[in-house]
């Protein structure tokens, strides 16, 4: 496994379009074209990343700023349906977060995140990584959040 983030660029948009989610899952995250949209919407507080092992896209994940609050939140993660299940979600998360400790947009340590009240494995990866609870809900998804040093 050989894991790195790239910004998505003109080299990699499709690849990261042609993302598949497996069955069911498309409940729990965005298309990466809505991601995309709202990516270049949000351009001054927010950048999406390729999420690459040994440079074929497996991936895709997008870092915003809130400078409302302020924290770092982390929206759409995503890895394709053939690579699920090899711990690609956790080398990526880690990736991300150090990627957050440089903080590109602001001085923030709150990491944020929401998540489908149903989707487990999901849940259990972050809870894995440090993220708790806040209490905070809507609807049918929960929020959880880091606090990082």
């Amino acid at each position: 496994m050989n894991i790195c983030l790239k910004p998505v660029d003109e080299n990699n948009f499709l690849d990261v379009f042609n993302l598949k989610l497996g069955e069911g899952q498309e409940r729990f995250v965005s298309h990466p074209i809505r991601s995309l949209a709202q990516a270049y919407v949000y351009r001054t507080q927010c950048q999406p990343f390729a999420i690459l092992d040994n440079g074929k896209v497996i991936g895709y994940v997008m870092v915003i700023y809130d400078y409302d609050i302020p924290e770092y939140d982390i929206w759409h993660m995503m890895i394709d349906a053939s690579c699920q299940g090899k711990g690609y979600g956790k080398a990526a998360m880690k990736l991300v977060l150090g990627y957050i400790r440089q903080k590109p947009f602001g001085d923030s340590n709150r990491v944020a995140l929401t998540c489908s009240k149903s989707n487990s494995n999901a849940l259990a990866l972050y809870t894995q990584m440090g993220f708790a609870y806040t209490g905070t809900e809507d609807e049918d998804e929960v929020e959880l959040a880091l606090t990082i040093r």
